[in-house]
């Protein structure tokens, strides 16, 4: 018998619940919708769309008092030529004092939002070209749909012709448009209010590149770095940084192509990251990450060298674990092991697997006649 039925049960322990996308979905369209009616931000805004880990189905399911959280990109019409970092989100104070009085802050490179289900940040950006305007209003980037609701590599493409009418009534894709030629959209510009400057992003690269990825790792990318994220918040502790998507850039660089389970990714990613920055370990520096479609970003560059050095520690120790976890010769250690990185939301193992089930665990898991389904693994 293998972990993996054990793995899908631990994942479906921390991916966001139903509630929890439901309230995003409240949160976001809401926001969107005001944002649209707004008599005077309304015309200068080009479009709203989705990005971070919630749209590329990476996100965690939150603990404590933490709320899950969503982004939302702005696009206006505005030239970064003729307006400063301070100017362009002076103009979006009147609306958030009007719906969020008390709830918002300003933030380096955006607008947060703290509500009492969900947590929400506007991203402002300068105008795009003309081209990439048309591309902007499109079904394609405007939808509400997460990579793990399409079942298949060609379900979501940055085409005119796309559209998610079909996906979310139950159809299939035209199959022209599964095989359209994607856009080359450029990346977009967004203040910076502690620079005085704006900065290249491209969150519709990071989503797509997300897609291939997963595709390229037979669909267990995605719940790689659902479990690896895990790790992080449970396991490191004593550093505040790196984490969220900084942590997810370095997976997707270290997680290979055609891995057959979510433990071998897993297993292989930790031992990548230790041999890929070992130099940088020796030397005490901070990697260098390019951003997905803009090379010139540094995703780490934030990141002080000693909290470098302390999260590359932690690695060294867990991926010998995971190792460990992978070569076990039974299945209750096996569980044991994985219990080291991921805690208790990972169940435990039968002491004779041949004999009992697991539905006298007192962790209430399934039986493993058959794995468990979850979302994050179905792309072909």
């Amino acid at each position: 018998m293998k972990i993996d039925p054990y793995f899908n049960d631990f994942l479906q322990n921390i991916r966001l619940t139903d509630n929890q996308k439901d309230d995003l979905k409240r949160g976001h369209r809401t926001l969107r919708d005001r944002l649209d009616a707004d008599e005077d931000l309304s015309k200068i805004i080009v479009s709203t769309f989705l990005q971070g880990s919630y749209r590329r189905s990476t996100a965690i399911r939150p603990v404590a008092d933490k709320r899950a959280d969503v982004d939302v990109i702005v696009v206006t019409d505005l030239n970064k030529d003729n307006v400063t970092p301070q100017e362009i989100i002076n103009l979006f104070l009147p609306f958030v004092e009007k719906h969020y009085k008390g709830k918002y802050r300003i933030q380096g490179r955006s607008i947060g939002i703290e509500l009492s289900y969900v947590d929400l940040d506007i991203v402002i950006t300068s105008a795009p070209s003309e081209v990439d305007e048309d591309a902007l209003q499109s079904r394609s980037v405007l939808t509400d749909l997460s990579l793990e609701d399409f079942s298949n590599r060609y379900d979501w493409r940055l085409t005119k012709s796309w559209s998610d009418n079909d996906l979310i009534n139950g159809y299939a894709l035209n199959e022209n448009v599964r095989k359209a030629a994607e856009w080359q959209l450029q990346p977009l510009w967004i203040p910076d209010r502690d620079a005085q400057c704006w900065v290249e992003t491209h969150p519709l690269e990071q989503i797509r590149w997300t897609r291939e990825k997963n595709c390229n790792t037979n669909g267990h990318y995605i719940n790689v770095v659902k479990a690896l994220k895990w790790f992080r918040l449970q396991k490191i502790t004593d550093i505040k940084h790196p984490k969220g998507y900084p942590v997810e850039h370095m997976i997707g660089d270290c997680c290979p192509d055609n891995i057959q389970s979510v433990a071998e990714g897993v297993c292989t990613t930790l031992e990548n990251i230790v041999s890929n920055y070992s130099p940088f370990r020796s030397l005490q520096v901070t990697p260098t990450l390019p951003d997905r479609g803009v090379a010139s970003h540094n995703v780490w560059k934030r990141i002080f060298s000693e909290d470098f050095c302390a999260f590359y520690d932690h690695v060294v120790t867990y991926a010998k674990i995971a190792r460990e976890a992978i070569d076990a010769s039974s299945l209750k250690e096996q569980a044991k092991k994985w219990q080291e990185l991921f805690g208790n939301k990972f169940p435990d193992a039968p002491d004779d697997e041949s004999k009992k089930s697991l539905s006298s665990n007192p962790g209430g898991f399934s039986e493993r006649s058959e794995p468990t389904i979850i979302g994050g693994g179905r792309f072909a």
